[in-house]
C-alpha cells in the first residue's frame, strides 16, 4: 500500500504541504522545507515519521557541524593509546568508528524518516559534500575499506530558515516546498489542536490581537506560532478573558504577556508607541 501523508491530530498539514511531502516520497528526493522560524519545519519530520510508523533520525545542524559527521567519526586518538597500553582490541576498528545519523538511517532494519535540521547554519559548502550520499545513497569508509549503502531508501527532510543560499546543485537533488504563514483559518485550526476547548470569543479575540501585531510593518521580528501557542497557554493559565484584552485594547496598554510575543526591546517600544499615539495595531 502506497504511503500517504496528510497530517495529523497534532499536526495541521495544508494541501500544499501534504502534496509536498507526498511528491518527495514518490520522488525518492530529500524535501527542502524552508519557512519563517516556528512555522512547524522541524515539528514536520516528527509528524511524518509519527503518522507513517517509521523510525527517526534526527540531525540537528550547528555552525561547527561537518558532513563526515553525519556519516562516521574515526577515533584515531583512541586507538593510538589502545595500542601504547597492548589492548587487542585495536585490530577492531569498529569499535573504533562512531556512526552518524546518515549511517545509522542507512542501517535500519525498514525505512526510516532522516530529519536534517537547520542546514544552513552549517558552513557554505555542507550541502555540496552531502550531494554524492543523498543522491546515490551510499558512502565509503576508508577505514573499513567498504561502502555502506542504505539498506531502505530513508525518507529525508531538510529544514532552512534561509540564513545562507543553498548551492543549486544541492537544489536540484531536492524537492522544494516553502511553509507559507497560516492565514487565520488555519491559525485557528492550528490553535484548536493545542486547546480543543478554548471558548470561541477569546479564540476570536487572540487571534485579532495576533494578526494586528504581525501586520505592524516596521516590527523587527514578527510573532510566529509556536509564540502564539505560548501567548494563549499563558492566557489560559491566569483567566485572562476576550473581555480583558478589549478592555486593554480601549485604554491603549499592551496585552498581557507581550513577553511571549514580541523577542526584543525595539519592537516592545515601537508597539508602545504606536499605542500611546492612538494608533492602535490591534
Amino acid at each position: 500500500m502506497k504511503e500517504h501523508f496528510s497530517g495529523t491530530n497534532q499536526y495541521v498539514a495544508t494541501r500544499e504541504l501534504s502534496i509536498a511531502v507526498n511528491a518527495a516520497i514518490a520522488l525518492q528526493k530529500p524535501l527542502l522545507i524552508k519557512g519563517e522560524p516556528g512555522t512547524g519545519k522541524t515539528l514536520l519530520a516528527y509528524e511524518i515519521a509519527g503518522a507513517l510508523q517509521k523510525k527517526l533520525f534526527t540531525w540537528h545542524v550547528k555552525s561547527t557541524t561537518t558532513a563526515q559527521q553525519g556519516l562516521y567519526e574515526y577515533d584515531a586518538v583512541s586507538r593510538l593509546r589502545d595500542s601504547q597500553l597492548g589492548d587487542g582490541r585495536i585490530g577492531d576498528l569498529d569499535s573504533y568508528i562512531k556512526k552518524g545519523k546518515l549511517w545509522e538511517a542507512f542501517d535500519a532494519d525498514e525505512q526510516a524518516v532522516l530529519l536534517i535540521d537547520e542546514i544552513d547554519k552549517a558552513d557554505i559548502e555542507f550541502p555540496n559534500d552531502l550531494l554524492q550520499e543523498l543522491d546515490r545513497m551510499e558512502f565509503y569508509c576508508y577505514e573499513l575499506r567498504r561502502t555502506i549503502s542504505a539498506r531502505h531508501r530513508p525518507i529525508v527532510i531538510i529544514t532552512s530558515n534561509n540564513e545562507k543560499e543553498l548551492p543549486d546543485a544541492f537544489l536540484r537533488r531536492c524537492f522544494f516546498h516553502y511553509i507559507r504563514f497560516p492565514d487565520k483559518d488555519t491559525m485557528e485550526q492550528i490553535v484548536k489542536v493545542h486547546f480543543p476547548v478554548l471558548p470561541q470569543e477569546l479564540m476570536t479575540k487572540a487571534l485579532s490581537v495576533f494578526f494586528s501585531i504581525r501586520d505592524v510593518k516596521a516590527l523587527k521580528k514578527k510573532p510566529s506560532t509556536s509564540e502564539l501557542i505560548d501567548w494563549i497557554r499563558l492566557l489560559l493559565v491566569s483567566g485572562v478573558t476576550e473581555e480583558d484584552l478589549t478592555d486593554l485594547e480601549a485604554l491603549n496598554e499592551l496585552p498581557p504577556y507581550i513577553g511571549s510575543l514580541l523577542k526584543n526591546e525595539q519592537d516592545t517600544v515601537l508597539l508602545t508607541a504606536l499605542k500611546q499615539k492612538g494608533k492602535r495595531p490591534y
